[in-house]
């Protein structure tokens, strides 16, 4: 693709990178057949190529409309269109440069304003969104009837098994908390928790655990995203000695927190950092993937719907692992058509976007429950939510189906 951005633009690390990005697509549109919106929408400024084409002329005029805000914002940064690319072509970053540049471009409508203000500060720090949370659900008649169908259970108590003390820790691992996990769905790591005790492995947090930033990034607030990476770096920093990995359970945080060397590669003071947190950070599957441990099953459950969420297949490229491990513990895995494609969760999407969002949902649901499991698994909190909150059988994280 040939570009036209301007040389002040060109001289900036973005703008630099957003111009070899916009070069190495071809056109071919190989990505509309894989985007989850083109598909819905069948227009063309709904899948990766249009977006492409509305983030090149952003970059070079400086300028947008409404109708360059509207369809960025339609996109769920499910990225399967990079992994459907045969040019490699970066296309999430390319996301978030637009994205940020668009935020200062254009005036949104006082309520968006308002509700992206409110996600930004509310949900990534856990003690106000569980405030919030107990106040939504307390107050459930007075909330607009959009979000009462979004409002996420308070975590539920998990019964594990007994701490089993090791003579020697056999490996020592720091588990993030993540934000919203934490206050949602609090079983899942306390799940891992016991999975890892009775196999000797010590278990760590941070204290000083922020959110990941990937909330702020995806919203265009880059500059205040990079902060949010930087506090939580410090936090991490003074726990990363003797440390065998970081462990992410939700892969939501998991793909940015791999992703902080290249977010932070121009920070004099956060880089050498953001690329050691970077490279010990797995997902909890590519962990217990490396463990020599014969897993069981839960017995309440035999046959399953695996859903892979977009950050662990398409941002991680983590695949064919969680459903090794399942089929390892004695799991019937039932077949799913179109699996790579987005169930609308997508962060916050399903909140900015429901309509959107509850066909994405409809459509995964009648793929996942096509041949009658008794649970869909999936390994992220947003998928396990918005999923769980229409399915008529439980969505469970997979961790909580192992023994």
């Amino acid at each position: 693709m040939r570009t036209d951005l301007p040389a002040v633009l060109l001289a900036t690390p973005s703008g630099k990178r957003a111009d070899a990005i916009l070069r190495s697509c071809v056109h071919c549109g190989f990505c509309n057949a894989t985007c989850p919106t083109y598909l819905l929408q069948g227009d063309e400024l709904d899948g990766p190529r249009g977006r492409i084409y509305l983030i090149k002329d952003l970059l070079e005029t400086g300028t947008a409309d409404a109708v360059t805000r509207t369809h960025l914002d339609r996109c769920l940064t499910c990225r399967s269109c990079e992994t459907t690319c045969p040019s490699g072509v970066a296309y999430g970053e390319l996301l978030e440069i637009g994205r940020e540049m668009l935020e200062p471009e254009v005036t949104r409508p006082l309520g968006q304003r308002i509700e992206r203000r409110w996600l930004r500060h509310v949900v990534p720090n856990a003690g106000r969104f569980r405030r919030w949370l107990r106040l939504g659900r307390a107050f459930r008649w007075f909330v607009p009837a959009r979000l009462r169908a979004q409002l996420p259970p308070l975590g539920r108590s998990h019964r594990v098994g007994p701490r089993v003390a090791a003579k020697q820790a056999l490996q020592r691992v720091l588990l993030l908390e993540g934000c919203v996990q934490q206050v949602t769905t609090p079983e899942v790591n306390r799940a891992l928790r016991a999975l890892l005790d009775r196999q000797g492995i010590e278990v760590i947090t941070a204290r000083g655990e922020t959110c990941c930033g990937s909330l702020a990034l995806h919203l265009g607030a880059g500059k205040e995203a990079r902060g949010t990476i930087a506090r939580n770096l410090a936090g991490l920093a003074p726990h990363l000695d003797g440390l065998d990995a970081i462990i992410s359970t939700a892969s939501g945080c998991g793909v940015t927190v791999k992703d902080y060397g290249r977010l932070l590669a121009d920070d004099p003071e956060y880089a050498e950092l953001a690329q050691r947190v970077a490279a010990l950070t797995v997902d909890v599957a590519e962990y217990l993937r490396g463990l020599d441990v014969e897993w069981s099953r839960d017995p309440t459950f035999d046959r399953l719907a695996w859903h892979a969420p977009c950050t662990l297949q398409h941002g991680q490229r983590v695949t064919g692992v969680v459903e090794a491990l399942l089929e390892r513990a004695g799991y019937a895995l039932v077949p799913v058509a179109d699996a790579h494609l987005c169930c609308g969760s997508a962060g916050t999407y399903s909140m900015l976007e429901p309509e959107l969002a509850t066909r994405l949902r409809d459509r995964k649901l009648a793929a996942l429950g096509a041949h009658t499991p008794q649970a869909i698994a999936t390994a992220n909190v947003g998928c396990q939510l918005h999923l769980g909150a229409a399915a008529g059988i439980p969505v469970l994280h997979w961790l909580q189906l192992l023994r």
